[in-house]
Order: structure tokens, then C-alpha cells, then sequence
């Protein structure tokens, strides 16, 4: 879960957090606990049970996001339309009324606020975060980013249009925004580290926006995002599969390689093996929507700005909520040395490492 605004000074998340919506988020508990807007547009929510064997996750958007209820309705139609398709995704349940949300208007003392809730399923399962992460388990999670970005050029709706965020700070398109947040870090090689991705960025792929292929991108297919069940095979071996897509908050619209982009830098925060993690994803991703020769020339720099829309807004974020450093700061404890790394190593070296990994699963031998 993302979440952020236009700027860095409405910006929230900073890299994969709790995975709220699989029933392990906040509590709501009053006026001042849970309806603080701590996470910028992210949102809060509750794991809710009733009497019945049926769960479910009360989900609360903050006074922020409350504000663009066609994104929201969009966002909710998606995850009905990919539940539909055979995605993993929630149901919303709808009110009495037929709505799929309910505007509630909290009294805090001094001023009325408005909040947008919803009442989604509750998904089974665990992040991959938690679980040992396969060359093979990449590679089906590349193959899920592809075939849901896939499946949505078929998704229609009278208010498809809010999902040009023209100013989101978490559209890799708006990269060039984290120079309004550079301060936060002070002069340090890491923020020479990412003035040079900036410049990169803007230099050698902005310029070639209009040769990718766009579509809507979750935006957030993180180690967070994806919740994971487990099974055994007829040889006693665990096999996981996806069992929940969680977190349409950052839905925009964007290109194919941002989607395998985000996927491959979330991907190897967690893996002991980070620069071969790429390959891995790719192939997946390429089993289903292959890259042009433009949009994988871009992939490197595309992958090294997420880390830096992460790691950079955490960070400033942070300053603004320090009571909320641990959710914030979870991609910052690797994702500073993965970046650094992918940088001294450089594009070509990394490159070949993904791209030779990848042409592994044409001949039938995965690296």
C-alpha cells in the first residue's frame, strides 16, 4: 500500500507496509487513534468478523482520497471485474441501498470530517514477504502482473478518466516530482544516487513515453500485495500459489513496463539473490506480454526510480509521522544497498544478468 498525493507534502507509504486488507492492519479505535490521516491517501482498514463463517474488511479512505469517489468507485468496479475474470481479488459488498460505498462523517471536536467506507471480503493467506521466494514463485508473479494488466484492456466505465492522475507521486511517469523531497536526505552519496537516477530518467526515458504501450497498472505489486497459500505436491514438496491481489489504491494508467518494473524492484526486497530477481520476473512477465526492444531498454532505470519513489518518500513521510517509521521504513532496510548496488554494477552488467536469466526459460532451463 502506496498511498500519496501530487507532492511530496501530501505523499504517505513509502514501500510495501502491513498488509492491512488481509486482516493484519489497524484497528479503529475512536476518534483520535484511527481517522488521523497518517498515510497520506492509503487509506485505513479493519479486519471486521461476524457471527458467520464469512470475513471481512471494513475499509475506511481517508478525508484525502474520500475527496475523488469516481477513482474510488473505479478502483472498486476493477476488483469486481477481475473477480470476475478468476483474479484472487475481494468482493465489495454492497449497502442496503446498492452503493459500494458509504460516506460517514465523523464529529472530532473541533471540525467534521468525511470518510469513504467500504466493505470488502476478507482474503486468505500470507505476503510473500513471509514465505521462501522460488526463481519459479518470480516467475508466476511476473506472469500475474502481465495477465492482470492484460485482462483490463477489456474493463470499461463511464469514469475510466480518473485514472489519469496526472500529479500522483506514485505513477512512475511523475518521478521528476521527487526533486520537491531531495532535501530529506541530505548530502549523502545516497542522494547523489538518486539526483543522477532523476536526471537518467528524464533524459532517457521520458523521451520515450510515447514508444511504450499504455494500459492501467495496479501501480503496487508489492512483497505485501500478494498473499500467498500453500499446499503440498504429490511428492511431499510445498507448492504456493497467489490466493489474493490486494491494494488497488495506486491504480492508474501508466505503461506495460511499469508494471514489471514495480513488480521486479518490490520482488527483490526480500530475496537474498536481489540481481537475479529481474530475469526471473521478466520471463514471467514476457510469457504473456513481450517487451519491445524500446520498453526493455528502459526497464533498469524504470526499475532503479521505483526504488527511489520508495526509499525518498519514506523517508520524507517519516519526518511528517515518525510514529508511523516502522510501516514506513520496511523497504528502506535493503532497498538503500539494492540500489546502490544495481548503480556501481551499472545498466549493462544488470541487463545481462536479467536478460540472459530470462532467454534461460525459452530453452527450458531456468537460471
Amino acid at each position: 500500500m502506496e498511498g500519496g498525493g501530487g507532492s511530496c507534502g501530501s505523499a504517505g507509504g513509502g514501500g510495501s507496509g502491513p498488509r492491512a486488507e488481509s486482516g493484519a492492519g489497524w484497528l479503529l479505535r475512536g476518534r483520535d487513534a484511527g481517522l488521523r490521516d497518517p498515510l497520506g491517501t492509503s487509506g485505513l482498514r479493519t479486519k471486521h468478523t461476524t457471527d458467520s463463517p464469512a470475513e471481512y474488511v471494513l475499509k475506511v479512505s481517508n478525508t484525502e482520497s474520500s475527496k475523488t469517489p469516481d477513482l474510488i468507485e473505479v478502483q472498486s468496479h476493477i476488483m469486481m471485474f477481475l473477480r470476475a475474470a478468476g483474479f484472487p481479488t475481494a468482493s465489495v459488498c454492497r449497502t442496503k441501498g446498492g452503493n459500494i460505498t458509504s460516506l460517514v462523517s465523523i464529529d472530532s471536536g473541533s471540525e467534521i470530517k468525511s470518510y469513504l467506507v467500504r466493505l470488502l471480503t476478507y482474503l486468505p493467506g500470507r505476503p510473500i514477504a513471509e514465505i521462501p521466494v522460488s526463481p519459479q514463485l518470480l516467475y508466476e508473479i511476473g506472469r500475474l502482473a502481465a495477465k492482470l494488466d492484460k485482462a483490463l484492456e477489456k474493463f470499461h466505465h463511464p469514469k475510466l478518466s480518473s485514472l489519469h492522475r496526472e500529479n500522483f507521486i506514485w505513477n512512475l511517469k511523475n518521478v521528476p516530482l521527487l526533486e520537491k523531497c531531495l532535501h530529506v536526505l541530505g548530502p549523502s552519496r545516497n542522494q547523489e544516487i538518486v539526483k543522477q537516477v532523476l536526471q537518467l530518467f528524464k533524459n532517457e526515458v521520458m523521451t520515450k513515453f510515447s514508444h511504450f504501450r499504455e494500459c492501467i497498472n495496479h501501480g503496487d505489486l508489492n512483497d505485501h500485495n500478494i498473499l500467498m497459500e500453500s499446499s503440498k505436491s504429490a511428492f511431499g514438496d510445498v507448492i504456493y500459489q497467489v490466493s489474493g491481489i490486494l491494494d488497488f489504491d495506486d491504480m492508474s494508467y501508466g505503461y506495460y513496463v511499469f508494471e514489471v518494473a514495480i513488480a521486479i524492484m518490490y520482488m527483490m526486497i526480500e530475496s537474498e539473490n536481489p540481481m537475479h530477481v529481474g530475469g526471473h520476473v521478466l520471463a514471467g512477465f514476457e510469457s504473456v506480454i513481450p517487451l519491445t526492444p524500446v520498453e526493455r531498454g528502459a526497464l533498469f532505470l524504470l526499475v532503479c526510480s521505483r526504488f527511489c519513489q520508495s526509499l525518498v518518500i519514506a523517508l520524507y513521510s517519516c519526518q511528517l509521522h515518525p510514529e508511523n517509521e516502522e510501516y514506513l521504513m520496511v523497504t528502506a532496510k535493503t532497498g538503500w544497498k539494492h540500489l546502490q548496488q544495481m548503480f556501481d554494477m551499472g545498466q549493462k552488467a544488470v541487463e545481462e544478468i536479467w536478460f540472459e536469466t530470462a532467454k534461460s526459460y525459452e530453452s527450458g532451463i531456468s537460471m
